[in-house]
């Protein structure tokens, strides 16, 4: 009988593409021992944004929130999303520091890497698919990801030629990365086809968002040929920018005789629990309309579900909803002038950061990101595609050309890891605050000082009481 397993993604991309990853450990602590229980392939349930919004916005230490999940889901297999040599944050950082940030991963409770470049660039996932290698066990897998895109340079031979790289590089399973949701099912067909016949029976995963509304037909042609894993969201936190619904595909896939290997009963619980976590949400205004429901546009601007939710957030913030759509409209062109880019963290922020500045100082790359001039200099890879010769003129001058940046030099020194462990002093107690540190200096630092003010307290009510 054919099997088609499915990663549960509410406590991650679901929340993250939803509610911009502001679901707090508390909130859904309580569901972790019968999530256990549903037989999933794996619950994605950190890297992404999580590790930046616990620190930024939850109050929350991320490697603590890893090992209690771990605690209570003891039988589950619990994936990350790692963004290569960018592991968490908004730059390349050098190799002994993917590796000891895939080291501390693993050490805490991770079983699958999933490792992708918002380029493509695959150099810049050799070194944490190495490390993955060298600290996980037998049943630690390396998935290697491609972000899926649509544009000019972007093939199905293309991304066929791409998967057989990720076998050869040594990864275990293969993950095709919609995070815009545009994947139609006719491209889903050839392009899960060319693939499969490319790389035999490697496992294929297939990860896709509901933004545009061709979700579940692509999921289902995909199924039909011949992909093994799926992303889905409890239904509660389902479509609109999320995946398709966990329990509405294991009731198809079950109609056509394929096992899936969850238990219903325990999946129906998981949503039941989270129902009131989502009102709670959208009572508050946390979850906005917006991401809830279905936009075709999309099929224009490529926007990934996590990217519309900040963008939304983000304007409401600064009380500029009315460029809302104006910024939309600016993407494709920035993302053109980029060389078209999969739009995926971070290129997804960048982009998307420089269209709105566009249309809010009502000039078109007036101001330029810090990002997005790196960008250029070539420090974050190699374009897809030509970038605008009159965009490049102006970061990097007249004759300007980008340097290979790709981060070689200073390969295990520990000059990062000197550096942090001098600015904490007394307030990292582990190597997991010396490594937030480093991916988030000013939130870490932020977060470390609040602790321990907060446990200096807890201290003195104590002696106060006895």
């Amino acid at each position: 009988m054919k099997k088609v397993q499915i990663t549960e993604t509410v406590l991650r991309d679901a929340n993250q593409s939803l509610m911009a990853t502001r679901l707090p450990y508390a909130d859904f602590e309580e569901i972790l021992p019968e999530m256990d229980k549903a037989g999933y392939y794996s619950v994605e349930c950190w890297g992404g944004a999580t590790f930046d919004s616990c620190l930024r916005y939850l109050g929350e230490d991320p490697w603590e929130r890893l090992r209690n999940i771990r605690r209570l889901m003891p039988n589950t297999k619990l994936q990350m999303l790692l963004r290569g040599q960018n592991l968490l944050g908004y730059k390349h950082y050098h190799d002994d520091v993917v590796e000891k940030f895939v080291e501390l991963s693993i050490k805490n409770g991770i079983d699958i890497l999933r490792i992708f470049d918002a380029l493509n660039d695959f150099r810049n996932i050799k070194t944490a698919l190495e490390a993955t290698k060298k600290y996980g066990g037998k049943n630690t897998v390396a998935s290697g990801c491609i972000s899926y895109t649509q544009s000019p340079v972007h093939t199905v031979e293309k991304y066929v030629e791409m998967c057989k790289e990720l076998k050869t590089m040594g990864f275990d399973t293969i993950c095709l990365k919609d995070m815009a949701g545009t994947m139609s099912p006719y491209e889903a067909e050839h392009l899960i086809k060319g693939i499969k016949d490319a790389v035999g029976d490697m496992p294929l995963i297939l990860h896709t968002h509901c933004t545009t509304g061709m979700a579940y037909m692509t999921v289902t042609k995909a199924i039909e040929s011949g992909i093994d894993v799926i992303d889905c969201a409890t239904s509660c936190f389902s479509n609109g920018t999320s995946q398709p619904a966990t329990e509405t595909m294991f009731y198809a896939l079950q109609q056509y005789g394929i096992k899936t290997g969850l238990n219903e009963d325990v999946i129906n619980k998981v949503n039941d629990f989270f129902k009131p976590v989502k009102q709670k949400y959208v009572d508050s205004g946390r979850i906005n309309a917006k991401s809830m429901a279905t936009d075709a546009q999309a099929l224009v601007y490529k926007v990934p579900g996590g990217m519309l939710s900040n963008m939304i957030a983000n304007l409401t913030d600064m009380k500029a909803m009315d460029k809302f759509e104006a910024a939309l409209a600016e993407i494709p062109a920035v993302r053109k002038d980029l060389g078209y880019p999969p739009l995926v963290t971070p290129l997804s922020q960048m982009v998307g950061n420089q269209a709105v500045t566009n249309v809010l100082l009502g000039q078109r790359y007036k101001q330029v990101s810090k990002e997005v001039k790196n960008y250029f200099k070539g420090e974050y890879g190699i374009a897809p595609a030509p970038v605008s010769k009159e965009l490049e003129t102006q970061i990097l001058g007249e004759g300007g050309k980008p340097v290979d940046c790709r981060i070689e030099d200073a390969k295990r020194t520990g000059e990062d890891f000197k550096k942090a462990k001098e600015a904490l002093g007394d307030l990292a107690r582990s190597e997991e605050d010396i490594m937030s540190y480093i991916c988030y200096p000013d939130q870490t630092m932020k977060f470390l000082t609040d602790r321990k003010a907060k446990e200096e307290n807890i201290c003195k009510y104590s002696i106060v009481e006895a």
